[in-house]
């Protein structure tokens, strides 16, 4: 039974799964859409909407929340300047999964996430 069971493994160990996913979050807040498969794309989604939603609230808590979560502070910068202040009115849902087709090595489904 897979009762409870929300992660998404992706096929790696913890540490280069966690790795990974800062690096796809640190990716989409920074240049706003990534190209990824559909697994990568549904992972990472919840990661940048919960760091969204974290600099939505400008205190200092916030922000060493978010600098623990990303590898730079460039992110966390952008976050709080540009993202926050855009979607202040927003309570949630600031991404947007599109479709483009399989992949042709191997037929993986291919997808752009990207900020609404």
């Amino acid at each position: 039974m897979r009762h409870r069971k929300t992660i998404k493994k992706l096929g790696r160990p913890t540490a280069s799964r966690d790795a990974m996913l800062r690096n796809l979050a640190t990716s989409v807040v920074l240049y706003e859409k990534v190209k990824t498969t559909q697994a990568k794309a549904k992972a990472i989604r919840s990661v940048v909407e919960r760091a969204i939603t974290t600099g939505k609230k400008p205190t200092l808590a916030a922000r060493r929340r978010l600098l623990s979560l990303f590898y730079t502070e460039q992110p966390v910068n952008k976050i709080f300047e540009v993202l926050a202040p855009r979607y202040a009115n927003r309570a949630g849902g600031y991404t947007r999964i599109v479709k483009l087709g399989s992949r042709p090595s191997d037929g993986s489904d291919m997808v752009r996430i990207e900020l609404v």
